[in-house]
């Protein structure tokens, strides 16, 4: 895990505890944007095989992040953002007026601004409803389901299996998913789980993934219809779209971003996904258990790299910790002060964090 740290420079200033708002930046994928936009600059992108290339490159993007799915890469397709990702299942599916779509109390204003939307617009009725008492509020009437597999606000994991065993079709947020903790989008049973690319897979801004049941998938209209979801660019008004989950894409990622993603994944792929996702967690745990230790309140979590927990102030707090060199965030709207913790954070830092918690905490 030194070596793991030694890809990042803005470790080397900072305690970054924030990759749940964006992941840090490694060296490597710096470098390889670079040198994309050099190639870019020096020798020109409108060339066939200069095109033909970057949609190798997409392609080979798709495979890797299907396998942190556990799926297929016909399974999965590149968006902007965990939003873009929501808003492109909520625009394809079939929602008619009345239909319920059930979601939680902890959810990310990019799950509520498209539910909104599909409430305004199609006449949908979107219930909310308390995290924990989720599962249990699924019933016939509920035709849909959008939350997240991992809150946002308090790390706490969405119990699917009763989610998995209804009717409803299943769509998971998963930016604070992917990347941070194991991932069977089999085993969640959902239908389509959407996640971010510049969090925890330290990737670029405008980057997202989105997964989806190829049982649905022929069926689906292109919701951000363009030459990236045709099969077959010449039937435009057919029109040929792709079989499989690039229907449901929004666009062709930037050369650059694609570069800057391959090569963060390499830095995380010679750590080992399994040891980062062991190493985050256990942080985290300890983590919790420092602070509960010190008399800090922290928020219900289940086993995932967020922690959450109460100061009087959480954006004071936040400047706080910066000050110290410490990189926090503040949960709007709520009592909660949040930590991302890495694989790539060290023992120090978090013993640096109880501390400071736990003196803001009892003044």
């Amino acid at each position: 895990m030194e070596e793991l740290r030694a890809q990042f420079p803005v470790l080397e200033r900072v305690a970054y505890l924030n990759a749940g708002t964006n992941g840090p930046v490694p060296r490597a994928a710096f470098e390889a944007a670079e040198s994309s936009l050099r190639e870019q600059t020096e020798t020109g992108r409108s060339s066939k095989p200069w095109f033909e290339h970057q949609i190798e490159r997409i392609a080979e993007l798709r495979g890797r992040v299907a396998a942190l799915f556990g799926a297929t890469p016909a399974d999965v397709a590149v968006t902007g953002s965990t939003t873009d990702g929501i808003n492109a299942v909520l625009h394809a599916i079939d929602i008619q007026p009345g239909d319920e779509i059930v979601t939680s109390d902890e959810e990310h204003p990019g799950v509520l601004a498209p539910l909104a939307t599909a409430r305004d617009t199609r006449g949908a009725r979107v219930r909310v409803v308390p995290f924990e008492e989720l599962p249990d509020e699924v019933g016939p009437e509920t035709r849909f389901v959008v939350c997240s597999h991992v809150s946002w606000v308090t790390g706490r994991v969405m119990d699917t299996g009763p989610l998995k065993a209804s009717d409803a079709t299943v769509v998971l947020d998963g930016a604070q998913g992917l990347g941070a903790v194991p991932i069977d989008a089999g085993e969640l049973g959902c239908d389509f789980y959407a996640a971010s690319g510049q969090k925890w897979l330290c990737g670029p801004g405008g980057m997202g993934y989105l997964f989806a049941n190829p049982d649905l998938v022929p069926s689906l209209p292109a919701p951000w219809a363009g030459y990236h979801s045709l099969e077959d660019s010449e039937r435009g008004l057919d029109p040929a779209l792709w079989p499989d989950a690039r229907r449901l894409g929004t666009a062709f990622p930037a050369p650059h971003h694609v570069e800057w993603a391959h090569a963060s994944l390499d830095v995380l792929d010679a750590a080992g996904f399994d040891r980062i996702h062991e190493r985050g967690i256990a942080h985290a745990d300890r983590l919790a258990e420092l602070l509960r230790g010190r008399g800090v309140t922290v928020a219900p979590r289940g086993s995932t790299t967020l922690v959450s927990f109460e100061v009087p102030d959480p954006p004071a707090f936040a400047d706080e910790a910066a000050a110290d060199d410490i990189v926090i965030r503040g949960i709007p709207g709520r009592q909660l002060a949040r930590a991302s913790v890495g694989a790539w954070n060290s023992g120090e830092e978090i013993e640096r964090l109880a501390g400071l918690a736990a003196a803001a905490a009892s003044r």
